[in-house]
């Protein structure tokens, strides 16, 4: 069973306060129908993000990617509000040159010129930054910047994600007041270490014991943060990855 089918079951067992679940199955183009469990979903005191489908790309130069992401987008923010979800993160996507770059950010921009028209989203929409490619919109924190402000104005919301950052050549000590200095804010965490080495490009996960970033990096980022933290490690130790958070940080 997906933990989706039953996110509020999986967080209780788990112990969390807040989780992360997918309204449509995350590689595919579908429009997302009502959740079974919604009215679960919407009393239960575990809070909820949406994670949006990986294959969005609003950035893209490519009517054929970028319409139907915004679209997209659109749905799965709809369907996020439905069952009372704080945001829906959205990657940073990429472009395929930096030529390319400047329109990726107008295209950005444009993903929220075109909602507003329509009354906005549903819920905030938090970029998350990414963690490879040398085209990509929010791998590194300059062209973050250059995002922001285009975007900033309309009140996008962020989601940092550590191991994303790592592997994309971004240093964590004191990753929170920079990022903040930039967007000026972080809506949520998602507190991962990586498999690989730092700048690798490379967006695999692994849990807290594991990888290769030194643990109380993690733990400061937690410390420093004032946001909600996901863990988005390997389904097999992300009990053991809590109960460590918890000691190190409390609860």
């Amino acid at each position: 069973m997906r933990m989706d089918s039953d996110p509020i079951g999986f967080g209780e067992k788990l112990g969390a306060d807040v989780i992360q679940m997918f309204v449509v199955d995350p590689q595919s183009w579908e429009k997302p129908t009502p959740h079974p469990r919604t009215d679960e979903i919407k009393a239960s005191p575990i809070e909820v993000v949406v994670h949006s489908s990986y294959q969005i790309n609003v950035a893209s130069v490519n009517n054929r990617l970028r319409m139907p992401s915004r679209n997209a987008v659109a749905q799965q923010a709809k369907a996020a509000a439905e069952l009372g979800a704080f945001g829906l993160v959205v990657h940073g996507g990429h472009v395929r040159s930096d030529a390319e770059m400047a329109e990726g950010i107008v295209n950005w921009r444009k993903l929220f010129q075109r909602q507003e028209d329509k009354g906005g989203f549903a819920v905030p929409i938090l970029i998350e930054n990414t963690a490879g490619g040398n085209h990509a919109m929010a791998r590194h924190f300059d062209n973050i910047a250059r995002l922001w402000e285009a975007v900033g104005d309309y009140d996008a919301g962020f989601c940092l994600d550590t191991c994303h950052a790592w592997a994309g050549g971004e240093e964590l000590l004191g990753i929170v007041d920079r990022i903040k200095a930039i967007t000026g804010r972080i809506d949520l965490v998602h507190l991962n270490s990586s498999r690989d080495a730092f700048d690798s490009g490379a967006d695999r996960h692994a849990n807290l014991a594991d990888g290769t970033i030194d643990p109380q990096l993690l733990v400061e980022v937690c410390k420093a943060v004032d946001a909600p933290i996901v863990l988005e490690t390997p389904a097999e130790g992300v009990a053991d990855d809590l109960a460590y958070l918890r000691e190190q940080v409390g609860s």
